[in-house]
């Protein structure tokens, strides 16, 4: 098992890790741009705003992107430019008022959901739709939370799919989530990668990109870093 030091608010980059986000501007639009699904409603540049740090020292990411208003999920989240396929991704979120919801989309196919006051198989720390945390471990609204997650994409052998994408993730240090199997994309077409193939069954063997989600609610982000790994036939547990 990784030491608590390693995960949680505040754990920084390793020297072999990428950071996607340090807080700037000029990272954001460096890493970042744009998902273009289907309900794209929003133009580059990104106008997810820089803003003050609630907390801390230093500024972050707002998610209230205004072509988003109204939940309008799709029309303006943001993705890396960069696609991956396994890997260990940092995340830092805020909330910052009651019913606050966005969501860390892996491969910009599999959410775990970020959504204030609501806890089961649609809320908070959820792999949607499909897990539910084996614990609570929100910090609450106004305060910063961190999830970890080991990522290991799906498999395939001549062109089907062999094995389901697999995850272990940790809420604020303590883990949530055990090398569990994901089955498919939610949403339909407008929430990610594969989500209009076979109802989001149809998973394809692409790497994709770490998306996040712009609900029309102000859910603020920083210290984002992935580090790529090769997990061959090993599992998620770390």
């Amino acid at each position: 098992m990784v030491a608590m030091s390693q995960t949680g608010v505040g754990t920084k980059k390793p020297k072999d890790a990428q950071q996607l986000f340090d807080g700037s501007r000029k990272m954001l639009d460096q890493n970042w741009t744009y998902w273009q699904g289907p309900r794209l409603k929003a133009e580059l540049p990104i106008k997810w705003q820089i803003v003050k740090d609630p907390v801390d020292k230093g500024t972050v990411m707002n998610s209230n992107d205004p072509a988003a208003a109204g939940g309008l999920y799709g029309a303006a989240d943001i993705v890396t430019k960069e696609e991956f396929k396994d890997f260990r991704l940092h995340v830092e979120f805020l909330i910052q008022e009651a019913g606050g919801n966005s969501g860390v989309y892996l491969q910009n196919r599999y959410e775990i959901q970020i959504l204030d006051g609501d806890y089961g198989d649609h809320g908070l720390a959820a792999i949607i739709n499909e897990h539910i945390p084996n614990e609570k471990a929100y910090n609450g609204i106004g305060k910063w939370n961190a999830y970890d997650i080991n990522f290991k994409a799906a498999r395939f052998k001549d062109g089907k799919l062999v094995e389901k994408a697999r995850t272990t993730i940790y809420f604020n240090g303590k883990k949530i989530h055990e090398d569990k199997a994901i089955s498919q994309v939610w949403g339909g077409p407008n929430s990610g990668q594969d989500g209009g193939n076979d109802g989001g069954k149809g998973i394809t063997d692409r790497p994709g990109g770490i998306k996040l989600q712009a609900e029309g609610h102000n859910v603020l982000y920083r210290n984002i870093w992935i580090k790529s790994i090769d997990l061959g036939e090993k599992g998620t547990d770390f």
